[in-house]
């Protein structure tokens, strides 16, 4: 086991969660509640990451952090370092191709509460930041939960992307997607076989436990 891959990937993923878990609040209700001009644009651009190779996702942030872009030229002067190749620029990355498994849960759980129950709280008096914390936010837990589940088992588990765009440096971009992959190219099958099965049993629990809040929230819109 490649503890330092192990333990930079958990690194990556709770930072992406903190990082995430509020936006995906804020866009997931306001996709959930909201009705204006281009949303299913919106929705789709969310769920673009899902349809895009890594590669792909992966080339197009690698040019948008380079020293040839306005993005990297900007970061470079400010920080005096590039965000390819950085543990900086790998959690962007993943923060950006996470939008979908972050979002997308929020939305639905937001989407199965009656419209009913939030206008009853309206009508007692509670503020809408109130109705929020009482009502709404409450009753979606199940769907803020699955998103960072989701969220922080695929960033476990992303390869792609995080080889596009932090190559393979021990301790600041190699994660274990990596470390797998570079005991195989060694014919290192015992390591390899350990790493995933580690991310394997990560991965049924993360499905176990979306699968079991999925339902709650299936129960609630019946």
């Amino acid at each position: 086991m490649d503890w330092e891959a192990f333990l930079l990937s958990i690194e990556l993923g709770i930072a992406t969660v903190l990082c995430l878990t509020p936006l995906a609040l804020w866009a997931g209700r306001a996709l959930a509640y909201r009705d204006f001009r281009g949303k299913g644009f919106v929705e789709a651009l969310v769920a673009l990451p899902l349809l895009l190779p890594p590669t792909v996702v992966g080339f197009y942030l690698l040019v948008a952090f380079g020293r040839h872009s306005p993005l990297g030229q900007a970061v470079e002067a400010l920080t005096g370092q590039l965000l390819a190749f950085s543990f900086e620029g790998l959690l962007i990355a993943s923060i950006l191709v996470n939008v979908p498994f972050a979002f997308q849960p929020v939305q639905r759980a937001f989407e199965a509460i009656e419209p009913s129950v939030r206008e009853a709280g309206a009508v007692s008096g509670l503020t809408p930041w109130r109705v929020f914390l009482r009502i709404e936010l409450p009753l979606a837990w199940p769907g803020i939960v699955t998103g960072l589940v989701l969220t922080f088992a695929h960033t476990l588990g992303e390869f792609g992307v995080v080889l596009m765009v932090g190559g393979a440096i021990p301790g600041e971009t190699k994660t274990i997607a990596i470390a797998i992959y570079d005991r195989v190219q060694a014919f290192d099958d015992r390591s390899a076989n350990i790493m995933a099965a580690t991310l394997l049993v990560l991965s049924l629990a993360a499905l176990g436990i979306t699968n079991t809040l999925s339902r709650r929230i299936g129960r609630r819109r019946g």
